[in-house]
């Protein structure tokens, strides 16, 4: 690892006043991926800004009318831990009771796990891929096994996270801070494909920070639910995973949300499914029939066609076990 200063804020103005001045500094929050990163020499800055000592941005406040609100670098365990979550964001406590060991959880923050770079061992490794400023994807001629099925050209990298997964499908919404201001975005506008950027997952420009997660009041007819498939039983990150967040009125979903993980370079929404979930019936073969409406238009690679029968399979495990069909 290469010698670095590092900086050690007390506020998110300075904060950002360091990663602005220096375009080779990087926010340190956690570190469960930056530093795996830095040691690996797939990133060596010049500079690090911790975050830790900015008690502004760690805290879980609830109101039943505004809904929950989460500061981004509040530990990943205090918010599975939080018996609101557990209690009206079940999604929520999922995702993230999935996502790693305790003790990673007990030093990785919301913030960090939402920002967290793409697991690709192209981009890991020793390979001047596209999204380290080259010219070539090596997934898409390589081994392509874990790589994406949509939105991916030019890269095909999908988003490693699994709270973002399931935010996405709570319509939560994110807080920016840009130096000076604050501006609130929904969370689906926070991550970006490749054709957009494809050195980047978000929209964060230098000297930004994610500062805040709001996720709005759950009502008492909304259930919610996260899937999560992986390679080995121990902690892993996804093959594939599904949110699914829903307003339900006797057998039938009046309105709701499905959301896909480990398919994209983002969390991923099927229009024709979403829009189906308006006044859905409630049967086995109603389910079935919404299931072979997805990823109808894919961008499969050599090796990870069976993503898609998996994602459709989830649709039909996600919807008949939340609603104990």
């Amino acid at each position: 690892m290469k010698t670095f200063e590092y900086m050690q804020p007390e506020n998110i103005e300075s904060a950002s006043k360091f990663l602005t001045k220096n375009k080779d500094s990087i926010a340190f929050a956690g570190g469960t991926d930056l530093l795996g990163l830095m040691k690996d020499d797939i990133f060596s800055p010049k500079q690090l800004v911790n975050l830790k000592k900015i008690g502004d941005l760690n805290f879980i406040k609830y109101n039943e009318n505004e809904g929950l609100r989460i500061g981004a670098l509040t530990k990943l365990s205090e918010i599975e831990n939080h018996n609101i979550v557990k209690e009206k964001y079940n999604v929520l406590y999922q995702s993230i009771y999935e996502l790693a060991t305790p003790q990673l959880k007990n030093i990785g923050t919301l913030g960090g796990n939402i920002c967290q770079r793409p697991r690709c061992f192209y981009f890991r490794g020793d390979y001047d891929c596209i999204r380290k400023g080259g010219d070539t994807c090596f997934a898409i001629t390589g081994h392509n096994k874990y790589h994406c099925i949509v939105g991916g050209d030019p890269c095909y990298i999908v988003h490693p996270s699994d709270t973002a997964v399931a935010l996405v499908a709570l319509n939560a919404k994110f807080k920016i801070f840009d130096g000076k201001n604050e501006k609130t975005i929904p969370a689906e506008e926070f991550f970006i494909l490749p054709n957009v950027d494809e050195t980047k997952e978000n929209i964060l420009n230098s000297g930004e920070l994610l500062t805040e997660i709001i996720i709005p009041p759950i009502n008492n007819n909304t259930v919610s639910s996260y899937i999560k498939v992986k390679e080995r039983g121990a902690w892993d990150f996804a093959l594939v995973s599904i949110a699914g967040v829903f307003n339900k009125n006797d057998n039938k979903i009046t309105d709701g949300k499905i959301v896909f993980g480990g398919v994209a370079p983002s969390p991923w929404q099927d229009k024709k499914i979403n829009d189906n979930l308006v006044s859905f019936n409630l049967t086995q073969e109603n389910i079935k029939k919404l299931s072979s409406l997805a990823f109808e238009k894919t961008d499969v690679l050599e090796m990870n066609e069976y993503k898609v029968t998996l994602a459709k399979n989830l649709i039909i495990k996600l919807l008949l076990e939340t609603f104990n069909i």
